[in-house]
């Protein structure tokens, strides 16, 4: 397999994982806020965690980007996912916000539950 091909593959499977944590995290928003605090809010924070773990072991880089630049030389934000630069580069940033609103919330509702 060519090196543009393997790049390619790397690129849409990054994407596939990108879209899937999407609907993970803005599921979690949605059951925080609504006070749906259900065992799928609990395998997405599941999720959260096994990917921050990730993140941590591989010093703040995803494996994909890590393989992906063995073949590419690009500087470009978005090299090694099809997402415009600008969401690529701040992907961890807006994600990590939207996480820790969905923790306070979170916490927020279980509190509440107890009274």
């Amino acid at each position: 397999m060519e090196n543009k091909t393997k790049l390619m593959l790397i690129k849409v499977i990054h994407t596939l994982i990108w879209v899937f944590f999407n609907f993970v995290i803005f599921y979690m928003l949605y059951a925080a806020i609504a006070n749906k605090l259900d065992h799928w809010l609990w395998i997405g924070y599941g999720f959260v965690f096994l990917e921050g773990l990730i993140l941590l072991t591989f010093n703040s880089h995803c494996p994909l980007n890590l393989l992906a630049r063995k073949y590419s030389n690009s500087t470009k934000d978005n090299f090694d996912i099809y997402l415009p630069s600008w969401l690529a580069k701040y992907t961890k940033l807006i994600y990590t916000t939207i996480f820790a609103i969905v923790f306070i919330i979170t916490i927020y509702q279980v509190l509440n539950q107890q009274k």
